[in-house]
């Protein structure tokens, strides 16, 4: 009796580990749309390289979406740092289809002459964008990014933005293929890209 005992503990361990691990595949490479996940859709914006319209890219691109700002002190320049680092690690031939874009949600510092001074320290293809605060909100809100600003008063940047930091590749309709959490580490957007390309 005590040994069926053991074996029934072990299989619910196993199930739970399965079930756990499925879990954390969907939360970070995406799948089936459900209620209360992002939807994406289309990504208009004033941009470094003009008007960025996601409906531009290519039939075979896709754009690798991160929402931050440039006064952020670690998650963007870490987030970034991955993205860089898995466009390096691709083929030439990938790496066309790869568009990366920052999309700021502090349009009050973030002017397009600062990011586009900020990100060439990430490489000449990335893209930054932003707008107006109704505007940002209404596309946080369709791609589930939340922000708050911090008011800081002891600091010289007088605020600091707390926000969300997914990335999202998503393809020229707006799809989003596949969202990666965020990690220090860049074999997570790189396995995607991978998968996606």
């Amino acid at each position: 009796m005590r040994g069926k005992g053991v074996w029934a503990g072990i299989a619910l361990i196993v199930l739970l580990l399965a079930v756990g691990g499925a879990g954390w595949y969907q939360q970070q490479f995406g799948g089936d749309q459900r209620a209360g996940e992002p939807v994406g859709g289309p990504i208009t914006l004033p941009s470094t390289e003009g008007e960025f319209r996601l409906e531009a890219l290519g039939e075979e691109q896709v754009a690798v979406v991160f929402f931050g700002y440039t006064y952020c002190p670690d998650v963007c320049p870490m987030s970034l740092a991955v993205v860089r680092q898995s466009l390096a690690e691709l083929s030439p031939e990938q790496r066309e289809r790869v568009v990366p874009l920052m999309v700021s949600v502090d349009p009050e510092r973030d002017t397009l002459e600062r990011l586009e001074e900020y990100l060439a320290f990430f490489g000449e293809r990335f893209i930054g964008a932003t707008g107006s605060q109704a505007r940002l909100e209404e596309l946080a809100g369709r791609y589930g990014v939340v922000w708050r600003k911090v008011e800081a008063p002891d600091s010289a940047m007088a605020y600091t933005i707390d926000h969300s930091s997914s990335l999202y590749l998503v393809d020229r309709q707006g799809e989003i293929l596949r969202r990666v959490l965020y990690s220090p580490s860049h074999r997570g957007l790189l396995a995607a890209l991978r998968e996606t390309l």
